[in-house]
């Protein structure tokens, strides 16, 4: 789901039963509202994923991954040509230890366990494929999990100040004037997005503004014009932050996906 803006939307049928795929999603599509009776973790190979529950949105290029435990409802969204790579891990066997969506860095040996373990022609049953099961466990048990997660705001006021932004990440306005705006005063909304985000108001704002450039990337936008629109001062700034959040410049991303 655009966290600034709506897409035209298409989806394909979900297949709750089939944790472990590979898939190919044009621009705009997705998977539609479903849950799994195991693990998954979720990577895009190719293009921008989102992953959207009731407690909010997590986007990730790829250099990252998207654990989703098991029972969760969840729907999956494409930007840009996306290749959607699904791995289905057996309830008793949690790396991480979560029940709650994470976004994962992906190395170069985590990125090729995925792939060649989400492959339709991999039979979960060899023997070879329960070794490369046990290292890509290995592996995902050693990940670091990222800060790229957009929580739902419960409060209407924080849930309004949040509608603002979204619609234009680059709106540059203290939360003393959102607050303004929706009857809050900043001490209120400053409380509250820690309470219910988790996070500080500048670093909610900083995930907001990575998300839709990740989804502008996606779209071919230019790195100068991605920096103006989701409100970095300039494109050197831009790049700095997105380095730091995805360890890659953002024109070396664009040119992937």
């Amino acid at each position: 789901m655009s966290v600034s803006r709506q897409v035209p939307r298409r989806t394909v049928p979900a297949r709750s039963h089939m944790p472990t795929t590979t898939r190919f999603l044009d621009p705009g599509t997705g998977v539609s509202a479903h849950r799994h009776d195991v693990h998954q973790v979720v990577y895009a190979g190719r293009g921008v994923l989102s992953v959207t529950t009731e407690a909010g949105s997590w986007v990730a290029p790829a250099t990252r991954a998207i654990w989703v435990p098991v029972g969760t409802l969840h729907e999956h969204r494409a930007y840009g040509q996306t290749v959607l790579h699904g791995v289905g891990l057996p309830v008793e066997a949690n790396p991480l230890g979560l029940d709650r969506p994470a976004v994962l860095a992906v190395g170069p040996l985590l990125r090729e366990l995925i792939i060649a373990y989400s492959n339709p022609d991999t039979d979960p049953k060899a023997a070879e494929s329960r070794r490369l099961l046990a290292v890509l466990l290995d592996q995902l048990r050693h990940a670091p999990q990222q800060p790229l997660h957009l929580p739902t705001a419960q409060d209407p006021r924080l849930a309004a100040v949040c509608a603002i932004l979204q619609r234009d990440p680059a709106d540059p306005r203290p939360l003393a004037e959102l607050g303004a705006r929706v009857g809050a005063s900043a001490r209120t909304l400053a409380r509250l997005f820690r309470a219910e985000m988790g996070m500080t108001f500048p670093q909610w704002r900083t995930q907001l503004r990575l998300h839709n450039a990740l989804l502008l990337l996606s779209e071919g936008v230019t790195v100068t014009a991605v920096a103006h629109r989701c409100g970095w001062a300039s494109a050197s700034a831009f790049i700095d932050v997105f380095r730091r959040a995805f360890g890659d410049t953002p024109g070396s991303y664009r040119a992937r996906t």
